[in-house]
């Protein structure tokens, strides 16, 4: 009741609105002692009753049974993986943004691992005389690119030997050992060629790490200020801080276990979100490896609905990952 509302719960109201067949005296009876085993609590003196973590707790592992997601909200997920996507991390960032839309609560959405990616495709493409971006492409379905400034004594012909090297020592293998080529075996070869070839090769470092790294993105971010009345000015900078690292939020939603978790207020580790939740839930895509989305709402929050629904987006993700991997291997 107080999930549906947001308005704290007295013996009356239960007696009424939850048809008990008991009197308002033997309900206020038990309230107060569902008190005192901390379960629920008071906002204050005349109050009627609100949880407490404890009593969140109880009803998460015990009482707790996901919703079956109503057709318009499946009709809403559905639609929204039908456009076309080129690249891997669209479909995860779309992922985030839909969720949040769907809850008005914050999601956060992670990738499949791309710990083992094997890299797959390198070039540079001419962009002026004096810049070049530099392409990176894994087995995953992941693209990098990013732009840099030729030295000046470079010429075409050295860049194509470049990119002959790393298409001939590099392609295939792991992204783990093709950074550790590039501290050892690449320099070598390069100098070959190029006199200077640390600036290009620092590029392509960065690039590697960007590839390499976990990719996490968020939806809903303001969301927060409409769900989270306790939330000070300062306390939202953090947290808005914090979403904006990519390893901050990853270690955030690190699961103890498989499938879905619910995790409340201190057992979020933080204290910044000792008033949230958050539901966690692994999606696994068959051959390229296992992601994570979550959504970060208030420990208020309907958790059956919200339960279910995460269950049916990660289904849903999760064939979508598939329909994109299939169609690279067309």
């Amino acid at each position: 009741m107080y999930t549906d509302f947001g308005n704290p719960v007295g013996s009356k109201t239960l007696m009424n609105e939850a048809g008990l067949d008991f009197s308002s005296a033997t309900i206020r009876n038990e309230m107060g002692r569902l008190e005192e085993l901390g379960y629920i609590e008071k906002t204050h003196s005349s109050s009627g009753r609100i949880p407490s973590i404890k009593g969140y707790r109880f009803y998460v592992d015990h009482l707790v049974h996901p919703d079956k997601v109503n057709s318009k909200d499946l009709a809403t997920i559905k639609s929204s993986f039908n456009s076309p996507f080129h690249e891997l991390d669209e479909i995860v960032a779309q992922s985030a943004e839909v969720l949040s839309n769907l809850t008005s609560y914050t999601a956060i959405t992670l990738g499949p691992e791309l710990k083992d990616s094997k890299l797959t495709g390198f070039r540079l493409v001419p962009l002026s005389n004096f810049q070049v971006m530099a392409i990176l492409v894994t087995d995953k379905g992941h693209v990098e690119n990013q732009i840099f400034n030729l030295p000046k004594n470079i010429n075409s012909y050295e860049l194509e030997k470049i990119v002959a090297i790393f298409n001939d020592e590099l392609i295939g293998y792991p992204l783990v050992l093709v950074y550790q080529k590039l501290k050892t075996e690449i320099p070598q070869l390069i100098q070959k060629y190029v006199r200077t070839p640390s600036g290009i090769l620092d590029v392509f470092d960065d690039i590697i790490m960007k590839a390499a790294k976990e990719r996490v993105f968020v939806g809903g971010r303001m969301n927060i200020l409409d769900f989270s009345n306790a939330l000070d000015v300062e306390k939202f900078k953090s947290i808005y801080t914090l979403m904006e690292k990519d390893s901050g939020l990853a270690s955030l939603i690190t699961q103890n276990q498989e499938g879905i978790e619910v995790r409340i207020g201190q057992e979020l580790e933080n204290t910044l979100f000792q008033d949230f939740s958050l539901i966690t839930a692994t999606y696994s895509v068959m051959g390229h490896g296992t992601g994570t989305i979550a959504l970060l709402g208030p420990t208020s929050m309907p958790y059956s609905r919200m339960i279910g629904l995460v269950d049916a987006f990660r289904n849903e993700l999760s064939q979508k990952m598939m329909d994109y991997y299939q169609g690279m291997e067309k």
